[in-house]
């Protein structure tokens, strides 16, 4: 188990403190398992409402990444509608073991304030933003809970 000192510290570090918008904890049964919550950042569609988010960690974490899953309904070209997985450069091809989950919980953050229609796995979000139909896609985003 080499991810459980790691990820002990980690857990420390959060208790302690974390990044504004957000929080972390390790699921009762195992730490390979994280809930999370992030608030949406102010001036987006999701104007500050808080989503769930599940991180599920391989066994060989920090050097592979997380999988990130919103377990919150959200319309986003960058989440899929109906798993709630996450594409993000961070959880796939960038990732290094310097990147931690507090780290990845942030570049959700972001994420939700930066679409990015280019890499979708909500087509239906992406046309949108692609067609610069940006009250359409602020509407819809707005509408799903």
């Amino acid at each position: 188990m080499s991810y459980a000192r790691r990820l002990q510290s980690e857990c420390k570090h959060y208790k302690e403190s974390v990044a504004e918008g957000i929080t972390l904890e390790p699921d009762e049964l195992s730490l390979l398992d994280w809930h999370c919550t992030i608030q949406a950042p102010d001036d987006t569609p999701y104007d500050k409402r808080v989503f769930d988010v599940r991180l599920k960690l391989p066994e060989d974490y920090p050097m592979h990444p997380p999988k990130a899953y919103f377990a919150s309904p959200i319309f986003h070209p960058n989440i899929h509608f109906v798993t709630g997985e996450v594409c993000l450069d961070i959880l796939k091809s960038r990732w290094t073991p310097v990147w931690n989950l507090e780290s990845v919980c942030l570049a959700i953050q972001v994420l939700l304030a930066n679409p990015d229609p280019s890499s979708p796995l909500n087509c239906d979000a992406a046309v949108l933003l692609r067609s610069g139909d940006e009250a359409a896609y602020a509407s819809l985003a707005r509408a799903v809970h």
